[in-house]
C-alpha cells in the first residue's frame, strides 16, 4: 500500500488557529493481521476538539497528536485476521482519540463499528457525539413517559436539536430557551417544527407561568450546556424531586445553585460527559442498542441533521472560526 494522507496535526498545546497545520505524508505499509485501511470521507469538528487542542479539556493526548473524534469512512483494505468489515463497508468510530482529521489512515479493526452505507455522509459522521449524548440524557436520569416535560437551554445546538426531536418520537413535551436575536421567530419557527414544544428567549423563560397552568406539567429533566444565569434561569422551574443535568459551559460562567434548590425542592444536580459513558460502555451491549436505535430513527426520518457547512481540510481555519448556525465538517477530495 502507498497512499498520499492529507492531516491536521499540532505540536503544542495552544489556540488552534495557531497551532494547528496541514500536512502531508505517505502511507507505505503492509496492514497486519487485524489492521483496516480507511478513507475518511467526512470529520465534523466540535467544540471539545478544540477544547482539547487548547490543553483544557479533561483529556490531554500525547503530542503530536492529530486531532478529531468523529468521521465516517470507508474500508479499503482489510488484514487476513479482520473477520467482521469487508472492503467497501462504512464504519464511524467506536471510541474516541483516533485522530479523525486524516484523509485516510490504518486503523485496528475493533476501534470501528460498521453503519448502513445507505445512511447519510452527515448523519453517519455525526452519530457518536451528539445524538449518543441527547439519548443517554434523555434515557439515563429520569424514567420520562409521554407527556413529560423537559427543559433545556441551548435548544439551537446540535445537541438541543436533536434533543426536541428525540422527544417529539417518544411523546416527551421539550420546551428550549435560547438567546435572543433578530431572527428570533425564525429560529422559534424552525426548533418547533422539529419538535420542541414551546421555545423562550433567556429573558422570557425568567416570566413565564406556562408549568404553572394547565398547559405543561413542571420539568422533570432540565438539560444545561450554557451555564451561568442561563442555567439558573432554568432552577425555578424544575419540578420538585426533578433533576437538573449539565452537560456543557459554552459561556465559561459558573452556576451558583441555592441551597433551598436541594433541601426544600429535592433536585439532583448531576453532570453526564458522554466521553466517560463511552469508555466505561465501551462493550456494554445497551451501547450497540443505542446506536441501532439512533440509525433507525434517522431512516425512518424522525431525525434530521442540523444545518452543515462542508469545509476542505486546506481551509479548516473557517471551522475554528465557526460558521454561524451550521455544523462543520472537513473533507479531503
Amino acid at each position: 500500500m502507498d497512499q498520499e494522507v492529507k492531516y491536521l496535526t499540532y505540536l503544542e498545546f495552544g489556540a488552534p488557529g495557531d497551532v494547528v497545520k496541514v500536512e502531508k505524508s505517505n502511507i507505505s505499509h503492509q496492514l497486519q493481521e487485524n489492521e483496516i485501511f480507511l478513507k475518511i470521507l467526512a470529520s465534523p469538528v466540535n467544540p471539545a476538539d478544540l477544547i482539547t487542542i487548547t490543553g483544557n479539556y479533561a483529556i490531554k493526548p500525547l503530542l503530536p497528536s492529530v486531532p478529531g473524534n468523529e468521521c465516517v469512512a470507508q474500508v479499503l483494505g482489510i488484514g487476513t485476521g479482520v473477520k467482521n468489515l469487508s472492503i467497501g463497508d462504512h464504519v464511524v468510530p467506536f471510541r474516541s482519540g483516533l485522530g479523525t482529521w486524516r484523509s485516510h489512515g490504518v486503523f485496528s479493526e475493533t476501534d470501528w463499528y460498521r453503519v448502513p452505507e445507505n445512511l447519510g455522509t452527515v448523519e453517519a459522521a455525526t452519530l457518536t457525539v451528539n445524538p449518543t449524548t441527547a439519548y443517554r440524557m434523555l434515557k439515563d436520569f429520569v424514567n420520562l413517559k409521554a407527556g413529560d416535560t423537559v427543559l433545556q437551554n441551548g435548544a439551537n445546538s446540535a445537541v438541543g436539536q436533536i434533543v426536541a426531536q428525540m422527544c417529539k418520537k417518544w411523546g416527551i413535551n421539550c420546551v428550549g430557551v435560547v438567546r435572543s436575536r433578530p431572527d428570533i421567530d425564525d429560529l422559534r419557527d424552525m426548533l418547533k417544527n422539529q419538535g420542541a414544544k414551546e421555545i423562550f428567549t433567556e429573558e422570557e423563560i425568567l416570566t413565564t407561568d406556562i408549568f404553572s397552568s394547565d398547559i405543561l406539567s413542571a420539568p422533570r429533566l432540565a438539560l444545561n450546556c450554557v451555564g451561568g444565569g442561563s442555567a439558573e434561569s432554568l432552577l425555578p422551574h424544575v419540578a420538585h424531586g426533578g433533576t437538573f443535568v449539565t452537560y456543557g459551559c459554552i459561556s465559561k460562567q459558573p452556576t451558583t445553585i441555592l441551597a433551598s434548590v436541594f433541601i426544600y425542592r429535592d433536585i439532583k444536580c448531576v453532570g453526564f460527559w458522554r466521553t466517560n459513558w463511552t469508555r466505561e460502555n465501551h462493550g456494554n451491549p445497551e451501547r450497540m442498542t443505542m446506536l441501532k436505535e439512533i440509525i433507525a430513527m434517522y431512516e425512518a426520518g424522525d431525525l434530521h441533521i442540523p444545518d452543515v457547512e462542508y469545509i476542505k481540510i486546506e481551509d479548516y481555519q473557517v471551522a475554528f472560526q465557526g460558521v454561524r448556525g451550521k455544523k462543520c465538517i472537513l473533507t479531503y477530495d
